[in-house]
């Protein structure tokens, strides 16, 4: 009974079949915005976790002044670090595995006739140890290069290609400014950063060529710090806290004036974001799903006025009321289920488009695509009720009558 109850249903979608898309436009706009918006979302989130494991789970970053808004900001009053304060950590911080202090700033790379502005970074080889950043080609830079602050640079891979090309730098010069260094190695690639910035347009030096030849200062605005493996982030952070409270002289109840920031916080922070977004985009989209089934309210009340006659026949030929009312529910159903599967296959559509757009893995959720089915056809049953009802009460004679 069921099944011949669904053919009289598409045979009456069927009759009209450009009505019948339109009508579920609603459903099909909506299933789709929403499953995008997720699939989306959820792709982003991935993404932000991968670029923080790029910088390595048990790395902590510790700067002078406390953190405001965005990924610099901090109180420009505070003392900077020094060298000895990375000595010192290293010293009486036994969780510390390795750290390295580190300064940046933006300059413009000079190899031959090219010219080329990146960013200039004052590292350490236990900065490439804590951020898990390997050299593909060449070497890191050796003890004694560090100690005597010889000019010597690591190229990431966006300025190698801007210099370079395809071809080897190694032993090349690079201008950096008024300082003139020798590539000794290439960084692998690591692309694209959580904030959108290329992690592979930067150049780096030894910190003390940096505080010597460049900045012209003994300042540490950052320490890079690894934590070993089987520690606890947290309990390293509290550890680090404590001894930078005694080397910066802060009293008890005071203020500390240095902030230590743990990536899974703000890999926590960052899809924290990223959720509440797309929460709130696909919340404004599932608004799309009930105009669609309105839509399909109006269409079944109009489809019902125009087959009053036919309605009249059935009723008076032996027809039920339920019978009539499960017709008309289950065309209503029937429309919106078909919004919902076509939705599906746009909305995965448009989320896969857009995930190879913006660099993002593609990662649907199954129980939101069933989700998204099951609520565009609670859809149809909750609109399509009243129209089926008012169909199944009609009094036939009154109904034969109707012309």
């Amino acid at each position: 009974m069921l099944s011949e109850t669904i053919r009289l249903a598409l045979r009456a979608i069927a009759r009209n079949v450009l009505r019948s898309f339109l009508t579920v436009l609603g459903v099909v706009i909506g299933v789709a915005a929403v499953i995008a918006m997720v699939t989306i979302g959820r792709g982003s989130s991935e993404q932000v976790t991968r670029d923080v494991a790029k910088l390595g789970t048990n790395v902590l970053m510790i700067r002078p002044g406390q953190d405001t808004m965005g990924p610099r900001a901090s109180i420009t009053s505070a003392r900077p670090f020094d060298l000895r304060d990375v000595e010192r950590l290293i010293a009486e911080v036994p969780e510390i595995e390795t750290a390295s202090a580190a300064e940046r700033t933006q300059i413009v790379a000079v190899a031959g006739n090219v010219n080329y502005r990146t960013t200039v970074q004052g590292v350490s080889n236990a900065f490439l140890q804590a951020t898990d950043w390997p050299v593909a080609l060449g070497r890191g830079f050796l003890p004694a290069e560090e100690q005597a602050g010889q000019p010597v640079c690591i190229l990431g891979e966006t300025v190698r290609q801007e210099l370079f090309g395809n071809t080897d730098p190694l032993g090349e010069g690079v201008r950096l400014g008024a300082l003139s260094c020798t590539v000794i190695g290439v960084l692998a690639p690591k692309g694209a950063s959580s904030f959108g910035t290329d992690q592979d347009d930067t150049v780096m030096i030894p910190v003390r060529t940096y505080q010597r030849r460049i900045s012209g200062n003994a300042n540490v605005s950052m320490i890079y710090v690894g934590v070993r493996d089987g520690v606890s982030t947290d309990f390293a952070a509290s550890e680090i806290e404590t001894v930078l409270r005694d080397m910066r002289r802060i009293g008890l109840g005071e203020e500390d004036d240095f902030s230590v920031m743990d990536m899974k916080q703000l890999a926590s922070m960052l899809t924290g974001i990223t959720d509440v977004l797309t929460g709130l985009l696909a919340a404004v989209a599932a608004v799309s799903l009930l105009v669609g089934g309105i839509g399909i309210m109006n269409i079944m009340l109009v489809s019902v006025t125009e087959r009053t006659h036919e309605i009249g026949i059935r009723l008076a030929v032996g027809a039920e009321a339920r019978q009539v009312l499960q017709q008309f529910l289950v065309e209503a159903v029937v429309l919106s289920l078909i919004g919902g599967l076509i939705g599906i296959a746009l909305g995965l559509g448009v989320a896969a488009l857009s995930a190879r757009a913006m660099a993002i893995p593609f990662s649907p959720d199954p129980l939101v695509v069933l989700g998204a089915f099951g609520f565009s056809a609670l859809v149809g049953v909750i609109f399509g009720y009243f129209p089926a009802r008012r169909a199944a009460l009609m009094d036939p004679i009154e109904a034969l009558r109707h012309d």
